[in-house]
């Protein structure tokens, strides 16, 4: 079971779509939650993207905790209607976007997010993925985002595109999470 663990929807109780998707377990979150909460010094008026959204539970959460908006992008036709569920649900105001990230981040931003939490499938190749974050990044331009990228810790292969520093990698059972920041300036 899936539910929010912090904030105004604490212990809402969020659907799952069936096929293709890994949900980010209530540990890991918490996990990840706790850290970007000591990162960020809270969630307040910040703007988070979630992409390979799945349930919606890492925006969601993040809305419930005070985030100012988040924007979820999933392809899924199955998924996006839980998203839009999971969203009534909790009575968080969620931006659903149905779209293929990969073409989602070669398109003008709605917002320039402050977080983007990057769950995809463990089976989509890591140079494939920073291709995708690469897009993103140049879209955002000279702003500063912190990228939270999780994928199995069985893979050794940085998702991190150029240019993004102080990169950290934390291992939480069989999730590796990795911070990554962008400062809106490539250092040569």
């Amino acid at each position: 079971m899936t539910r929010i663990i912090g904030g105004s929807a604490r212990g809402r109780t969020l659907r799952v779509p069936g096929h293709g998707t890994r949900p980010t377990s209530d540990r890991v979150r918490e996990s990840l939650f706790s850290s970007l909460e000591h990162r960020l010094g809270g969630w307040h008026g910040r703007v988070v993207l979630d992409l390979y959204a799945g349930s919606g539970a890492l925006a969601l959460e993040a809305l419930s905790r005070g985030a100012a908006r988040a924007i979820a992008v999933e392809q899924d036709r199955q998924a996006v209607q839980v998203l839009r569920a999971n969203a009534a649900a909790t009575g968080l105001a969620l931006d659903v976007v149905a779209a293929d990230v990969g073409r989602f981040v070669t398109r003008p931003l709605p917002a320039t997010p402050d977080v983007v939490f990057v769950d995809p499938p463990y089976d989509l190749p890591a140079d494939t993925l920073r291709g995708h974050l690469a897009a993103l990044l140049a879209d955002i331009g000279a702003s500063e985002v912190l990228l939270v990228i999780e994928r199995s810790a069985r893979d050794s292969a940085s998702p991190v595109p150029e240019g993004c520093e102080d990169v950290e990698v934390r291992t939480v059972g069989e999730t590796a999470i990795t911070y990554a920041h962008w400062y809106g300036v490539r250092h040569e």
